[in-house]
């Protein structure tokens, strides 16, 4: 486990061949994304999937892919789905610009695999970050954990290919 928090930055500047994220919650509560989101409820439109957000999440991800990295992000919605996940698709033109792939799958095919009980970022496959969430979908506290425990890294690793394989590619899903 790493001896400090390190940051998502750093993290993704390290790795070497691999950064995949597996989101599972079907509605987040953000602090940086509260006005976007209630603007997008009111108007259904995303005002500017590229604004200064995406930048900085842009300047991070695109060098990472520039030298190799592979970023994926597979995403497990329950259908019909939230006005969240209407939200984070409509968005999503902004992780695919930066280079990530990202596909959908619907939590009914989700069923019979073997999960991690939190969202997660795993890189190179050795080192994982857990996202902690509050039941209303707010940062927990502390909003993060560690582990390069290879059982756990396994568990996320082989979570993470079952969704992948039975996703459905961002173009072709709708919501």
């Amino acid at each position: 486990m790493p001896s400090s928090a390190p940051s998502f930055a750093d993290l993704l500047g390290a790795a070497q061949h691999s950064a995949v994220h597996l989101e599972m919650r079907d509605s987040y509560a953000v602090g940086d994304e509260v006005d976007v989101f209630a603007e997008f409820r009111r108007t259904g439109v995303v005002r500017d999937p590229f604004g200064a957000g995406w930048a900085s999440w842009a300047a991070m991800v695109q060098p990472a892919v520039a030298r190799g990295v592979v970023m994926r992000r597979a995403r497990i919605v329950s259908e019909p789905v939230t006005d969240y996940i209407r939200y984070e698709h409509a968005n999503t033109v902004g992780n695919i610009k930066a280079g990530e792939d990202v596909r959908w799958l619907p939590r009914h095919l989700a069923s019979a695999l073997t999960l991690p009980g939190n969202d997660f970022w795993l890189f190179d496959g050795k080192l994982v970050q857990f996202n902690l969430f509050t039941g209303d979908g707010g940062w927990a506290s502390p909003p993060k954990q560690w582990s390069e425990d290879s059982t756990v890294t396994r568990l996320c690793a082989s979570a993470f290919e079952q969704v992948w394989e039975r996703a459905v590619p961002h173009e072709q899903y709708t919501v």
